[in-house]
């Protein structure tokens, strides 16, 4: 995994598409057992290097009822996103999608790398396009769980989606708890 994590920061694929160069902020240990793939780092994670360091992170890590301290324990959690590095910006103003090298070139072999994964969060259109269907609506993945046990299909914590929780309470009421009790067991330690 070490060597892995060293080839995956040295990676320049897309270097020349990068408008702040490339940066991959990740985690990974072989040890995980909670995996969370997001879209791409924004401007702030890509000056830190700490992924999830945004008002995004502090509300997924509300979502999940975590503190920082365990919420960035790598040897339990990995955080993967669809893009490694800050994609830049879109003319409307939001971010630009994820980078699709990264996808491609570091998605199967990190997977590969952390066989004690008991439960994937997908969190963001990006990654449920790409891990659950690509046709269905993020409303539809999101309420119906489709990837369970596996996978976790959850919207982008972004101040964005506040109208999106507002017009669908039953996030909130019946899929957070029922998040928060599937990381428990995936972070439990009993083995399987």
């Amino acid at each position: 995994m070490k060597a892995l994590l060293e080839e995956v920061a040295a990676c320049r694929a897309c270097a020349a598409l990068l408008p702040l160069g490339p940066r991959p902020v990740l985690r990974a240990s072989p040890t995980a057992r909670l995996l969370i793939i997001g879209q791409a780092p924004g401007t702030r994670v890509h000056a830190t290097g700490i992924p999830w360091n945004d008002p995004s992170g502090e509300r997924l890590r509300a979502w999940l009822g975590m503190d920082r301290s365990r919420f960035y324990d790598a040897s339990r959690i990995a955080i993967m996103p669809m893009g490694f590095c800050y994609p830049g910006r879109l003319p409307s103003g939001g971010d630009a999608p994820p980078r699709p090298e990264c996808r491609v070139m570091w998605h199967p072999r990190l997977l590969a790398a952390m066989p004690l994964i008991r439960l994937t969060l997908l969190v963001g259109a990006h990654a449920l396009a790409h891990y659950l269907d690509a046709r269905a609506s993020m409303t539809d993945l999101v309420r119906r769980q489709p990837g369970l046990p596996r996978f976790f299909a959850l919207p982008h914590p972004s101040w964005r989606n506040n109208a999106w929780m507002k017009r669908h309470p039953w996030f909130m009421d019946t899929t957070l708890p029922l998040l928060r009790r599937c990381v428990a067991e995936a972070l439990s330690e009993a083995d399987r």
